[in-house]
């Protein structure tokens, strides 16, 4: 199996992509080890400082060490340089804000899935036409589960995940899901890095409302 389908197979079965960002790179281990204990299987660490790069090699060796199913992955990731310096480092996915197209072209060279973000239907379909197997719909708040649902004919077979803030809650998910999303992003409203009091619980409990939310939301 290549490596882009093995990602967005892990995506698609836990139907949310936790994420985050914390300079340090003990307490960055000790929130990917509570993920995976409560049965994260991928995950993205995003490129958000001058620490990113260290602290992903930290995550990178643990992962190694430790938590030999879990897909790891880099975001925040706008230009070629960051792509490849991450891709050096071990990443099994690229997540990005934006549409790059030279950066997707990176990832796949490197058989590595593509996640680029957009807005629009312009930037959807550039995305679509560098191959991008999913796209992040960011910010999520902003354009909504209408969005998705105006959209959707448009691309049809498309998967999306929408981004930024997308609440731990059955109606909110529901939204999301009967619109026609495949996953959806979690990010501080799930993953507070000052706080791991409670996360497994918390953790445990967003992936059982999200298989809630898909069976409503097919039902």
């Amino acid at each position: 199996m290549s490596k882009r389908k093995e990602v967005l197979d892990a995506i698609l079965k836990q139907g949310m992509l936790p994420l985050f960002f914390h300079t340090d790179e003990q307490e960055s281990i000790a929130i990917v080890k509570t993920l995976y204990a409560s049965g994260i299987r991928v995950f993205e660490f995003t490129n958000r400082g001058e620490e990113a790069k260290r602290v992903f090699k930290a995550l990178i060796n643990a992962r190694n060490e430790e938590m030999p199913e879990l897909q790891l992955g880099i975001g925040t990731i706008k230009t070629n340089a960051e792509a490849e310096k991450f891709i050096s480092l071990g990443a099994d996915f690229i997540v990005a804000p934006i549409v790059t197209p030279s950066v997707g072209d990176l990832a796949h060279s490197h058989d590595l899935l593509w996640i680029p973000g957009c807005m629009t239907p312009t930037e959807i379909a550039l995305a679509q036409q560098n191959k991008a197997g999913v796209i992040k719909l960011f910010p999520a708040n902003v354009l909504g589960p209408g969005f998705v649902s105006a959209i959707r004919e448009l691309f049809k077979g498309q998967l999306f995940i929408p981004t930024g803030g997308v609440d731990i809650e059955i109606e909110n998910l529901k939204s999301w899901f009967k619109a026609g999303v495949c996953a959806v992003g979690m990010g501080s409203k799930l993953i507070d890095p000052k706080q791991v009091n409670g996360l497994a619980e918390k953790t445990q409990q967003a992936l059982q409302l999200v298989a809630r939310a898909r069976a409503e939301s097919e039902g």
